[in-house]
């Protein structure tokens, strides 16, 4: 018998996708705000500021299905170490010129490629190692990393581009890239499948998941199938279920990228505002969703676990609460003319949309725990192209204000750029509740 670790590898396993989500939005976020610094200094025009930053949801929209796939075959672990070394050493080798247009589309390309392989391939590694009464806390505090980079690169980082320059900020990244990459190298692993035979195909606790009545769970004593399994393309591509993950993801990134890119020009232009006279209120609408994923995750996990709500109950009450009260947020944001009122409705927004991942974002391995990365791939390419039309019409329609009001200072600039993601959360809201479910559908 085998002499048991005080601290579980699966907990260290999570604890290091939460460091990986970190430093990739450190990273999303800093380059916002290095070239939103560097763009404006450069007398770039709003449109073009939006395709440059939209540029990297191309690259990142086109590696998910891949990502998903080759984590796999070849294991997600592998491929996220590949992930992050590609992306650091973009970061270190590219400077940022607004005025080298193609070089600058290039390696946010190059990036945005490179970061694609990254959540197909924590959902793999995930489904892995968690049991399903683990998975709605641990999906939530590695996604919650996002949310606290986020925080973070909105604290930190504004004052090293005004002390050393928007040019730091990509040092910066790749630093925290590198270090990262390090840590995975020396600290992760592969489950034991000598112990855990089916841990590769369906994570540990398989048996738990809820299934179909028509369904039966086919475990030979003793024994392990050694074969590759066919993944069901068209069976995921006609799930109804599957689809409302994907719209719900859509929708998700579309306010969380739109807000993540364009909410610095907010405060600057929107209401007059410096990014580093604001200290660190602007970090708290991350900072919320930081803990709103959290308290998501532990609660849903305990309304499954205390069999106070099945687990499709479960998925459906926290997306729904989550959605709505982030849509009534969003709409009331234009309307708030000071510091404080934007930074509140930014943070309730933000802070409830994290509550709702709790519903959709951990609904992939409810449905699908062996093709968890396949899922999430198909899911997280939607999100992706969220960002390519969400941050892309954004520059237009703050282009188009531009020229109607001739600033960005009144409300009627912002109104359209926060109501669009405000209706979508309701009408994803409504696709969650009639199509989705916690039960596992895919063999």
């Amino acid at each position: 018998m085998k002499k048991r670790t005080s601290f579980p590898t699966r907990y260290l396993i999570v604890l290091l996708t939460f460091f990986c989500t970190c430093v990739c939005y450190i990273e999303r976020v800093g380059f916002s705000i290095a070239y939103t610094v560097a763009a404006d200094a450069a007398g770039v025009d709003q449109s073009t500021k939006g395709i440059i930053l939209s540029t990297f949801y191309y690259g990142y929209a086109c590696s998910q299905v891949p990502g998903g796939w080759a984590a796999q075959r070849i294991g997600g672990r592998r491929v996220l170490l590949f992930s992050f070394i590609l992306w650091s050493l973009t970061c270190a080798l590219v400077s940022l010129d607004p005025n080298r247009v193609t070089i600058l589309v290039l390696a946010r390309l190059l990036v945005g490629v490179a970061q694609g392989f990254i959540f197909p391939s924590i959902h793999t590694v995930l489904a892995q190692w968690v049991p399903p009464h683990e998975r709605s806390r641990s999906v939530s505090l590695t996604t919650s990393g996002m949310y606290l980079g986020a925080a973070a690169g909105m604290l930190v980082l504004p004052s090293l581009v005004k002390f050393q320059g928007p040019q730091a900020v990509f040092f910066a990244e790749a630093a925290l890239g590198g270090f990262w990459s390090i840590l995975w190298l020396k600290y992760s692993s592969d489950p034991p499948r000598s112990e855990h035979p089916k841990a590769t195909a369906s994570g540990f606790g398989e048996t738990l998941l809820p299934l179909r009545s028509a369904q039966k769970m086919k475990v030979e004593n003793g024994g392990s199938s050694t074969h590759v399994t066919k993944i069901p393309w068209k069976k995921i591509m006609l799930s109804l279920p599957v689809w409302a993950i994907v719209v719900n993801n859509f929708t998700f990134h579309y306010a969380l990228y739109v807000l993540m890119n364009w909410l610095p020009t907010y405060f600057e232009l929107g209401l007059k505002l410096s990014l580093q006279d604001m200290g660190s209120s602007k970090m708290l609408p991350y900072l919320n969703m930081f803990i709103f994923s959290n308290i998501g995750g532990v609660v849903a996990d305990h309304l499954i676990t205390s069999k106070i709500m099945s687990v499709t109950k479960t998925r459906k009450f926290l997306n729904t609460v989550g959605f709505v009260v982030a849509s009534l947020a969003l709409m009331a944001l234009p309307r708030f003319r000071t510091s404080d009122g934007a930074v509140f409705c930014s943070s309730v927004a933000l802070g409830f949309l994290a509550l709702g991942r709790a519903g959709f974002a951990v609904n992939h391995m409810d449905v699908a725990p062996r093709y968890a990365g396949i899922v999430m791939g198909i899911s997280n390419t939607a999100g992706t192209l969220a960002g390519v039309v969400g941050v892309g019409l954004t520059g237009k329609l703050l282009e188009a204000a531009k020229s109607t009001n001739s600033d960005l200072s009144s409300p009627e600039s912002w109104i359209s750029v926060f109501f669009i993601p405000g209706y979508l959360c309701i009408f994803s809201s409504v696709v969650f509740l009639i199509f989705s479910t916690g039960e596992r559908i895919f063999d």
